[in-house]
């Protein structure tokens, strides 16, 4: 994995949880709708299929009751308790979307006591880059990663 400090962020932690509790949480609709928005945000809808060309869509739910819809992006790879790689410059089936605003690289490595875990969101351009940064991508993902965390840690 190439880090481009000019068009990627990226998010990594030591966490006391395993890979294979992590991608657990990653994978499972059910799981993943419990921690992958900082709350008081909400989960509304999960359609996720962790496979290349299996979709990965997310509703987040504002605490006002907007929802908020990307669209169905795409699983690139699934590497179970290693990597997932989801875009939303695709959609299932590597179907191309009309637009594009980043793709995430998510790994986790086994550590004694948990795991190693990175998320590398990458940008198409800086401008995209500087507006997730500023949209608060540091304290959102990490928020997310704290939530994720205690989550997997108890599966």
């Amino acid at each position: 994995m190439t880090y481009d400090p000019t068009l990627d962020l990226v998010l990594e932690r030591e966490v006391s949880a395993t890979p294979a509790q992590l991608w657990r949480a990653w994978t499972e609709p059910a799981l993943l709708r419990r921690w992958f928005v900082p709350k008081p945000w909400t989960v509304g809808q999960v359609a996720l299929d962790p496979r290349p060309g299996g979709v990965f869509s997310v509703v987040m739910v504002s605490p006002d009751g907007e929802e908020m819809s990307e669209g169905p992006g795409c699983i690139l790879l699934a590497e179970p308790e290693r990597r997932l790689v989801w875009t939303d410059a695709l959609g299932p089936e590597f179907r191309p979307n009309a637009a594009s605003f980043m793709s995430a690289d998510i790994t986790m490595e086994p550590r004694p006591g948990g795991a190693f875990y990175r998320a590398l969101v990458r940008h198409k351009s800086a401008d995209d880059r500087r507006r997730h940064d500023e949209m608060g991508f540091f304290d959102g993902w990490g928020t997310c990663l704290t939530q994720l965390e205690a989550l997997a840690r108890g599966l």
